[in-house]
């Protein structure tokens, strides 16, 4: 009789423990704006895996793609509030709260993945001075890396492009970034806001007849349906962000925040890769497996017609110094 009491209690007790275990688990909500196949979902999922390895199950993440969580301006809104904890995204998303991030959208920037990765390692005064400036505009947020998620290219919904002239007049579907539409209207284009998870639509209807994506993206969300030339302009790397809400942040103990930013920084390594991964191998796929038109121009008309541009884009962002930071870093 004992015996089974005393069992009855080691069990009882057990439950007790599993329940207060599950109950104090944090359960991270992480927000990203597309769909797979694409290198944040990549990341997403390592990111995913390794925490709640490493923190035994402590620290629990939940994904979110495909903006089921809202659009990125209210994202950022809720990492301050608290409410949702974590995204990954592009930086020119987020240029309203932070235009300085559209450093990023300066096209022919970067020569090549070498020189872009110094300038967004941890350690470099770039990524510094853009945790500086988050913290002076009061954002909220806790930039955990910065990294390339493969090169930005040019698709066009009615011809093939072969030259910098073919695009003129266009309507050009761009981000909420002033780089980004000035930039475009530079070559030629007429620029036209439009969120991305309204892109396909905007693109079917008319309302605008390119875009510029990665091609993670553009194979990802389908748009090769509706834009089915794309040109191989790589008029950037698709600067990208992976923060986190200061609120969420300081409800993890400092041994949590080591595993969280230690694989975050792993993460940005792995999207980067998955980019490359992504450039080498996707213009053929879709060029096989969906019908599309890839062109390859020559791009110095295309370089040529942007680098004057980039110290009077960086001062109307009020980034000279992070443009200088970069140059100085070629």
């Amino acid at each position: 009789m004992m015996r089974r009491m005393f069992l009855g209690l080691t069990a009882a007790l057990a439950a007790a423990l599993a329940v207060g275990s599950a109950q104090a688990a944090t359960v991270l909500r992480l927000s990203t704006q597309v769909a797979p196949p694409h290198p944040f979902l990549d990341m997403a999922d390592y990111f995913k895996s390794e925490v709640e390895k490493q923190t035994n199950g402590e620290v629990q993440v939940k994904i979110f793609p495909n903006a089921s969580l809202g659009k990125d301006d209210a994202v950022l809104n809720e990492l301050k509030l608290g409410t949702i904890d974590l995204m990954i995204s592009s930086t020119n998303n987020a240029a309203k709260q932070l235009p300085q991030f559209q450093i990023f959208d300066l096209y022919y920037i970067f020569p090549n993945y070498d020189s872009f990765n110094a300038a967004t390692a941890p350690e470099s005064p770039v990524f510094k001075r853009l945790q500086e400036i988050a913290d002076s505009r009061g954002l909220g947020i806790k930039i955990l890396a910065l990294f390339g998620s493969g090169t930005r290219n040019l698709s066009v919904a009615s011809k093939p492009v072969e030259t910098l002239a073919d695009i003129k007049g266009i309507k050009m579907r761009v981000p909420a970034s002033q780089i980004v539409a000035k930039s475009w209207e530079a070559l030629g284009t007429v620029p036209v806001t439009v969120a991305w998870p309204e892109l396909y639509a905007a693109i079917q209807t008319g309302v605008a007849q390119g875009l510029e994506s990665t091609l993670s993206g553009y194979l990802g969300s389908k748009l090769y349906e509706v834009a089915p030339n794309l040109v191989l302009t790589q008029h950037s790397i698709n600067g990208s962000h992976f923060s986190m809400g200061e609120r969420s942040w300081k409800k993890l103990t400092p041994e949590q925040q080591a595993i969280v930013q230690k694989v975050a920084t792993e993460a940005g390594k792995l999207g980067t890769q998955k980019g490359i991964e992504a450039d080498d191998k996707l213009a053929g796929v879709l060029e096989k497996e969906h019908g599309v038109t890839v062109t390859r121009p020559d791009l110095a008309p295309f370089v040529e017609a942007m680098k004057p541009l980039h110290d009077e884009f960086a001062e109307q962002i009020q980034a000279t110094d992070l443009l200088e930071l970069v140059r100085g870093m070629m």
